[in-house]
């Protein structure tokens, strides 16, 4: 015949479980097994409690037997359960696993759920599960491009080198077009926004003419120097270049900026070789990422033109006037933190996985 473990409290279990079994807010399930010990604690056997808590014998005794091995924390949570036995052998998950990342269905570019499900003889649910357990998303894609310039490494220390350590009483200066912003117009009025609502634009728009902004963000303290053009050839490029000097007249400048043709051309190599203290320097070819212009480029589209509705280019540029304004009152300065090194060696991985044979 089983005995019933006796309970001993002391008093600070004593006062803890008589809170739990008078509290208003705790869980019934926590109410009902203080109630068990405190009952238990007091000699009464398993059958008596029962009866008074209106429960069964077995789950007497289950709450007893917890408390008396692992005092008020064994009765404060439910214990671990194994679940439910698996039902997909390794063997499937492998196939899943290998078929997502090394073939594409006939007749697509990707898997879904349900095409992979299909192929292996699972459930839809099963293929989901596995993907998400492994981290596997192959609706989405990011695109990338690798640098085959063959002075990638040389261009790079230096672009990166005027970032980290750039010369003392210079301007180092982020330079490039953001050509053909178009004045869009949305077909009608958008809806205001409110609560459970969304505020909304029409999908589609008329176009009101187009504009090239040149911008020239300063490395040091986050300021934009700007200007318009209606179209981005060696001759506005050379105007902003004049642009440049005329507002720093007497630094030295070091101008960062891509292998665009108009930023190479004869006329203007002319120009800034009567102006020495102008130094260009190129970023590699397919390295827009190494310019951070084109990080305020992001800024200035995500906060002031994708949303905007435009009846004229006139308005356009009045708008970017007033973010670049804006920008002014608090400059936000974007710091490079990647060394060459680093991203040199991020490079080699890339290339060794390109040069890698594939199955498709």
């Amino acid at each position: 015949m089983k005995i019933a473990a006796k309970i001993a409290l002391d008093a600070e279990q004593r006062v803890t479980l008589t809170k739990w079994s008078r509290g208003r807010n705790t869980p019934a399930k926590l109410v009902l097994r203080a109630k068990i010990v405190l009952l238990a604690a007091e000699g009464r056997l398993n059958k008596e409690i029962a009866a008074e808590l209106q429960t069964t014998p077995v789950t007497v005794s289950r709450w007893r037997r917890r408390f008396a091995e692992g005092g008020v924390e064994a009765i404060r949570h439910d214990a671990s359960r194994p679940g439910r036995p698996r039902t997909i052998s390794p063997e499937y998950v492998s196939e899943i696993l290998r078929k997502t990342t090394q073939e594409k269905p006939i007749g697509h570019t990707h898997w879904s759920c349900r095409s992979m499900a299909k192929a292996v003889g699972v459930s839809p649910a099963t293929v989901q599960r596995i993907w998400a357990a492994h981290n596997l998303k192959p609706h989405r894609v990011k695109t990338f491009k690798v640098s085959q310039d063959p002075q990638f490494e040389e261009k790079l220390v230096d672009v990166v080198g005027l970032y980290l350590n750039p010369p003392d009483q210079a301007v180092v200066l982020c330079v490039d077009e953001k050509s053909q912003i178009q004045a869009l117009q949305r077909t009608q009025k958008s809806l205001p926004m409110y609560p459970g609502r969304n505020g909304t634009l029409t999908h589609d728009y008329q176009r009101n003419g187009t504009t090239t902004l040149f911008a020239a963000l300063n490395t040091l303290d986050g300021t934009v120097l700007a200007d318009f053009h209606q179209r981005h050839r060696h001759q506005e490029w050379l105007k902003f270049l004049k642009l440049i000097a005329r507002a720093y007249p007497t630094q030295e400048i070091h101008i960062i900026c891509d292998n665009y043709g108009t930023h190479k051309h004869p006329k203007v190599r002319r120009w800034l070789t009567r102006h020495p203290r102008i130094h260009v320097h190129l970023t590699p070819t397919s390295s827009s990422w190494l310019n951070l212009v084109e990080r305020w480029f992001r800024e200035l589209n995500q906060k002031c033109l994708k949303r905007g509705s435009f009846r004229h280019v006139a308005e356009l540029e009045a708008a970017i006037w007033e973010f670049i304004n804006e920008c002014h009152e608090q400059p936000h300065r974007f710091c490079w933190r990647a060394e060459p090194d680093a991203i040199l060696a991020k490079v080699a991985r890339a290339r060794q996985a390109l040069d890698k044979p594939t199955s498709n």
